[in-house]
């Protein structure tokens, strides 16, 4: 495992725990180390319990671990909820002036640092700093560069003026000279810099990045959490390339503006989470019926109902599998990485116009709020294709018109794809409904028609599960007896648990599945493992069940439905765990 540093904050939700955490992410990435962000907020503006976690090292880091070397504690319950992360030598900053925090206990083991945050800020420029004096102590502790949290501090604060920036500077520094000052323990961490250059970047974004780079021209959506971020990421950006992005009035309205600007030939995307979905189900019934392109992202929080929005859960995979009435054909993929959210949205886009049929593309919470650094290269835009489907011009059209000269978007073909005309191409005027159609798209209930057009729109999946690579990403030893499978985000922390299982002398081989809908068929694997171990984050094991159902065996189930991600000592506990089960059993 890599040599790494896990440091948090933690308070109220309204101390600006957020936007601290992402300032020492921000450094931590322009100092050349990698980062890796975890955050635990409450569903409410202020009051409750939030912190933000970041793990660092100068290797990659793909997952969080139940460790924690810094702890910045702006309240009580900080310490009482991370008191099990926290281990001999762990440092706690803290303000002992404040009221709630002078009488603090600081476990035997651990070294306290009472630093007066909130008056060494007001010192500066104002009390609303003190978590950047916090940001300075923790340089002075881990031995960190301040140079690099200032050129954070610049990017945050630059737009509302120098004066500002020289206050965070000022109030960073008199953190650092208080510990430097006040303190004389010797500090075990030693944060190195290097001259690597890394994009940080979270999942919300990275679909958002995907969705520009793939040529969407149009974006409508509802805020909600978790995946308001795409929409925030896009707004101000997409308009640079050509693009829209609308605020629609509630989840209904998105998708059927989003499903008007894909007719118009544009392409178009809306992004929300379960309960937005559950709302769109019938336009998206209408989207597919009418064969109209259109990539719809479902970032996933604990359910049902309102359930809790801030925290994780992969409970939808049913409904987005399954739901809406009739039989909707659909493609459900599932980005395993924040950096396979971007060329999974690029890849949703190509599909949906080359197959004209809707896409489900579905992260989770965990990803979505995670920061993660990469290498720039990794967001080549040289590979980034685009390919529209097979759309006709006004020299192609003839041949997909009827005899009496009129265009058939709905003719019958062997892959299932028809031709499709754009508004404003000649000889290409035409419509779609959610009625069944005939060729040319108008209203019928000819029974003869109705099986053949239900069969063409289902042949479209089977042309793609024929000539698309499902595959899915394979790690671990190829020969190992256990067989770990998971979807979508699950995998960084997997990949991670491998090591742990191998330093215990247990070999494990790991399938990341990004496509749910088509899938691979994991039959030959499934039956090559003496045991086989799905991990997901919900109760009942959705995917657990589609493997049973296309393998027809029995599997076990690693369940995690609490609201908190799964990190990598803990999957390799578990896992041990199952292995030992079954021994004995």
């Amino acid at each position: 495992m890599p040599a790494d540093f896990n440091w948090a904050i933690g308070g109220e939700a309204g101390d600006g725990i957020d936007s601290t955490g992402k300032i020492f992410a921000q450094a931590l990435s322009r100092a050349g180390r990698h980062v890796f962000t975890s955050k635990d907020f409450a569903s409410r503006i202020r009051g409750g319990y939030t912190a933000y976690k970041v793990r660092t090292s100068v290797d990659p880091v793909q997952s969080v671990v139940d460790r924690l070397d810094v702890l910045i504690a702006l309240t009580p319950r900080t310490i009482e909820e991370n008191l099990e992360e926290l281990h001999e030598g762990s440092v706690i900053v803290y303000d002992g002036e404040r009221t709630t925090m002078e009488n603090i206990e600081i476990p035997e083991g651990m070294i306290g640092l009472d630093v007066p945050l909130k008056r060494l800020a007001e010192e500066a420029g104002g009390a609303i700093m003190r978590n950047v004096v916090a940001l300075g102590a923790a340089c002075e502790v881990t031995n960190f560069p301040i140079e690099n949290l200032d050129s954070a501090l610049e990017k945050r604060f630059g737009s509302k003026g120098q004066s500002l920036v020289d206050n965070n500077k000022e109030a960073a520094r008199s953190g650092q000279d208080y510990v430097k000052e006040n303190f004389d323990h010797e500090f075990e961490y030693d944060l190195d810099t290097t001259d690597n250059d890394y994009v940080l970047l979270n999942g919300d974004e990275a679909i958002g990045m995907g969705a520009i780079a793939a040529g969407c021209k149009f974006y409508a959506g509802y805020p909600i959490t978790p995946a308001t971020d795409v929409m925030e990421y896009l707004k101000g950006r997409i308009e640079q390339f050509g693009g829209h992005v609308l605020q629609a009035e509630d989840e209904l309205s998105a998708i059927n503006i989003a499903l008007g600007a894909a007719r118009a030939g544009a392409r178009s995307m809306t992004a929300t989470s379960g309960p937005g979905i559950d709302l769109m189900t019938e336009t998206f019934g209408l989207v597919a019926q009418s064969e109209t392109p259109l990539v719809i992202v479902d970032v996933m929080r604990s359910g049902p109902s309102t359930g809790m929005p801030t925290k994780q859960e992969q409970g939808d995979l049913n409904m987005l599998l399954y739901g809406g009435h009739g039989e909707i054909p659909r493609f459900v993929f599932a980005p395993t990485t924040i950096s396979e959210c971007f060329w999974k949205t690029v890849e949703a886009f190509n599909m949906a116009e080359k197959y004209q049929t809707p896409v489900y593309l579905t992260a989770d919470l965990s990803m979505a709020v995670t920061e993660q650094t990469f290498s720039p290269e990794e967001f080549d835009m040289d590979d980034v294709e685009i390919d529209r489907g097979k759309v006709v011009d006004d020299d192609t059209i003839g041949e997909w018109q009827n005899e009496k000269g009129q265009f058939q978007p709905h003719a019958l073909t062997d892959d299932g794809v028809s031709p499709r005309a754009f508004p404003g191409t000649e000889g290409g005027a035409h419509m779609s409904t959610g009625l069944e159609h005939d060729e040319l798209g108008r209203r019928t209930e000819d029974t003869d028609m109705r099986v053949k057009q239900v069969d063409k729109r289902e042949q479209k999946v089977q042309t793609a599960r024929d000539e698309e690579d499902w595959n899915p990403r394979e790690f671990g030893d190829e020969d190992a007896d256990t067989l770990v499978i998971s979807w979508g985000s699950t995998e960084g922390a997997m990949r991670e648990a491998i090591e742990f299982l191998d330093d215990d002398g247990v070999d494990v081989r790991f399938l990341s599945v990004p496509y749910i809908f088509p899938r691979p068929d994991l039959t030959e694997d499934v039956e090559a493992a003496d045991d086989v171990i799905v991990v997901e984050c919900n109760a009942t094991g959705q995917f657990a069940d589609v493997i049973e159902h296309d393998t027809l065996t029995r599997v076990k189930r690693l369940n995690k439905y609490n609201g908190v991600r799964f990190n990598a000592d803990e999957l390799a506990a578990d896992i041990k765990e199952l292995l030992a089960e079954e021994a004995t059993a």
